[in-house]
């Protein structure tokens, strides 16, 4: 089966959905293409993202090489709202593909809206991102009409399927589209990239001075307003009880907001080792060394990698996370409230050990039970197979 994905996100270093999607539908025996923009136009965060000097180029040509799946950049128009705008471009290249079934990727876009509103000439399936909690804006009311009553009606006379990658009815609820359209299949990880080693956690801890006996914890992501940054500075300003390392893989924004998370991380009383961002490849080493990994705001995919790897975890207590952490996995804290974040981080550091190994075994079973990217890869063909079956009739 030859298939298409249109992403405007794609980065081979940045280990969103489209990246272990791809490739391991391209491992089951399917002739994978991504679209996506040059790099001039992805978003700013996507740009420079893991960048070592190589170039995104180069770095599209190796994921080419270790996946076999091909990668097309082409350019846009520019933004309109903050949504990139294709120029025809996009649709004479999916003609020149000629796949067997289009993925479009963030039903939300302008580019997945274009798709809808011309006669179909291919078998086709969208996926959506969106969750509640992310959806207010003083625009949203608008933009909610209009898509139930023009889009929502296409998606639902054509029988489209519109893939939920967050346990979450946005696009029930918002967007009024049928449930029976709209299946959820999870975002996941890569078992076979992020795993438990522990000859990897020695030699990190050698090569940065950590004590082998330390509880480290990891964070890796954007220390912004948005993911916490400055709750987590906090929680490590006072010397903990416990014996406790911060591994903190990401950079503060430059701002003023910044400013303030690096002041509050260079007055710690605390061991704090500091690293810049790192690209979706380079990630597993830094959860294999940790005992804990922290998100301190909103919900991040990268739990799925850090539980691979057997690491408890430690999230704000929103919805989504509850669910997360309910497994014996991990534990959540009241929201924006660093005393209980800070108290939850010394009662991990100090439960015994049994009951701790226990939480690292329910961690990687997790996500072997369910959020394997070689099982949901499988899943999402199935989805295109039918959408092929459907357009056929």
């Amino acid at each position: 089966m030859k298939i298409l994905h249109i992403d405007e996100t794609f980065h081979p270093a940045f280990g969103y959905q489209a990246n272990p999607l791809a490739k391991f539908q391209q491992k089951q025996g399917n002739e994978v293409f991504i679209v996506t923009p040059t790099k001039e136009y992805l978003y700013p965060v996507y740009r420079e993202f893991g960048d070592d000097g190589t170039g995104l180029e180069k770095k599209d040509e190796i994921y080419e090489k270790e996946t076999g799946v091909k990668i097309i950049r082409i350019p846009a128009k520019g933004y309109f709202l903050r949504r990139l705008v294709y120029g025809k471009e996009i649709f004479e290249i999916v003609d020149q593909i000629n796949p067997d079934v289009v993925f479009v990727h963030c039903v939300e876009t302008l580019t997945a809206m274009r798709f809808l509103l011309r006669k179909p000439k291919y078998p086709m399936m969208f996926d959506s991102h969106m969750l509640s909690m992310a959806s207010d804006n003083k625009f949203v009311k608008i933009y909610e009409f209009m898509y139930r009553h023009l889009f929502t009606r296409i998606i639902k006379k054509r029988k489209y399927d519109v893939i939920r990658t967050q346990d979450d009815l946005y696009v029930n609820k918002h967007l009024g589209m049928p449930e029976s359209q709209t299946p959820f299949i999870s975002f996941g990880t890569d078992t076979i990239l992020f795993s438990p080693s522990e000859e990897v956690r020695k030699k990190f801890r050698d090569e940065n001075a950590i004590d082998q006996d330390s509880f480290v914890v990891v964070y890796t992501g954007k220390l912004t307003e948005a993911k916490g940054g400055q709750l987590l500075a906090e929680a490590f300003l006072k010397k903990f009880n416990s014996k406790i390392t911060l591994v903190c893989v990401g950079t503060p924004p430059n701002n003023e907001y910044g400013k303030k998370v690096e002041e509050i991380l260079r007055k710690s009383e605390n061991q704090i080792i500091m690293f810049p961002t790192q690209g979706y490849l380079e990630l597993a080493k830094f959860y294999q060394q940790a005992d804990l990994s922290v998100f301190p705001k909103q919900c991040s995919m990268s739990f799925y990698d850090a539980q691979a790897c057997g690491l408890p975890v430690l999230s704000e207590n929103n919805n989504v996370n509850v669910e997360r952490c309910s497994h014996n996995n991990g534990m959540n804290f009241n929201m924006g409230n660093v005393d209980d974040f800070r108290s939850k981080i010394e009662f991990m550091a100090s439960i015994p050990l049994e009951q701790y190994n226990k939480m690292r075994y329910a961690s990687r079973k997790f996500v072997e039970n369910g959020y394997d990217y070689q099982d949901i890869a499988l899943e999402y063909t199935e989805y295109l197979e039918k959408a092929i079956a459907r357009y056929r009739k």
